[in-house]
């Protein structure tokens, strides 16, 4: 019967000068890892700027376009009332309603204003003309406080230019209204705005995760060495490591879209051929940051933080969670170089305004710009690590 020697286990005191050693050691390491210090000081900067200047749930100086076919006094001191209210920017002046149809489904005004050839003249009988207003309400927030506001811009300018012999149309009744058109969601059902958008955030959360750790799983594996070693150009390396996550990326676009027409009943107006051409190069704009992001950092945790410090922008500033109309112009700017900015707009477009290439074109094109920036930006610092 053998017996096992056991060695005794010495019990130290706790001693501060060890303590403080640990705590110097975790310190500078942290003053090495310069993302970690970046996301520290840089993430409630960012958050405290989004939040306290750049989010606004009241959005104001929205665009807007006038056709005006009776260009009279009254209609003159109408847009004049929409102007002063804040809530209104004229920004065209479009020649007929088709015009005004075509830049409410391309995105360049919220709102379009047509005054009726026949205003001023029915005006003047007391038969109580009306004032057309089509607001574009894919996102009820943005378009709700403003069509409220309309009603009362009626009464000043009825007070200002009905006076005199005219005062006896200044009755109870107001001498003319305004009649409100809410296009592609005239009921304002969120889910029609929100689940469209999902889509835009829930690729850009995995593609650009996923792709984020390629690189830096392989140098941690210690895999890059031998990847190194073969004779693969830093373009095929990184194409390659894409195309795998592209079909990843379709299987939630048609996860998405199934809940969206069977769960949430959101309207399909457009082709789903668009959505998935749409979709094939936002994934591709994601993943080539994840590459990118991957590229440049030096371990995985990096590139998880780098991943976050670049998603946090994307959803507050696309339009997703917040109008974008009323965000102001530096936050717009910043908005405008974010892929899903325009993701949000393609596939919103498609679903709820049934809008064609020619439509999608604007939003299309900076896109592809924004991935082929990237990519070579990719490339670059790939070919930096083979040093």
């Amino acid at each position: 019967m053998s017996t096992r020697a056991t060695v005794p286990t010495r019990r130290f005191p706790f001693s501060l000068s060890r303590w403080w050693s640990i705590v110097l050691k975790e310190f500078l390491q942290l003053r090495r890892d310069r993302v970690t210090f970046a996301m520290i000081v840089g993430v409630p900067i960012i958050q405290l700027a989004l939040f306290g200047f750049a989010i606004n749930t009241d959005p104001k100086h929205l665009p807007s376009g006038v056709i005006v076919a009776d260009d009279s006094v009254f209609s003159r001191s109408f847009i004049a009332a929409m102007r002063n209210s804040t809530y209104f920017d004229i920004v065209r002046i479009l020649p007929n309603e088709e015009a005004g149809r075509r830049a409410l489904a391309r995105g360049d005004v919220q709102f379009v204003l047509t005054i009726p050839a026949d205003f001023s003249r029915r005006l003047l009988r007391g038969e109580r003309p009306s004032l057309l207003v089509e607001a574009d309400a894919t996102d009820p927030l943005a378009t709700s406080t403003a069509l409220n506001a309309l009603p009362a811009l009626v009464q000043p300018v009825v007070d200002k230019d009905i006076t005199g012999p005219l005062a006896r149309l200044n009755g109870r009744a107001a001498a003319f209204d305004v009649e409100v058109h809410r296009l592609y969601n005239p009921e304002g059902i969120t889910q029609y705005n929100v689940v469209p958008g999902l889509m835009g955030v829930i690729l850009t959360m995995t593609m650009v995760m996923m792709t984020g750790l390629a690189i830096t799983r392989e140098r941690e594996r210690g895999t890059m060495e031998n990847l190194l070693a073969t004779p693969v150009l830093p373009i095929e390396v990184i194409t390659g490591k894409i195309v795998p996550y592209v079909f990843i990326g379709f299987i939630q676009v048609s996860i998405i879209l199934a809940a969206a027409r069977w769960v949430f009943h959101v309207p399909f107006v457009g082709g789903v051929l668009a959505i998935y051409g749409a979709s094939l190069l936002f994934i591709a704009a994601n993943l080539t940051v994840g590459i990118t992001l991957s590229s440049l950092a030096q371990s995985q945790l990096q590139g998880m933080q780098l991943t976050v410090f670049y998603f946090l922008p994307n959803i507050l500033l696309s339009g997703f969670m917040f109008p974008f109309a009323g965000m102001p112009a530096w936050a717009q700017i910043i908005g405008n170089v974010l892929p899903l900015t325009y993701f949000n707009r393609l596939v919103r477009g498609i679903l709820l305004k049934g809008n064609g290439w020619a439509d999608l074109w604007p939003s299309v094109w900076p896109i592809a710009v924004f991935t082929l920036v990237l990519m070579a930006v990719a490339v670059r610092f790939y070919r930096r690590t083979l040093d």
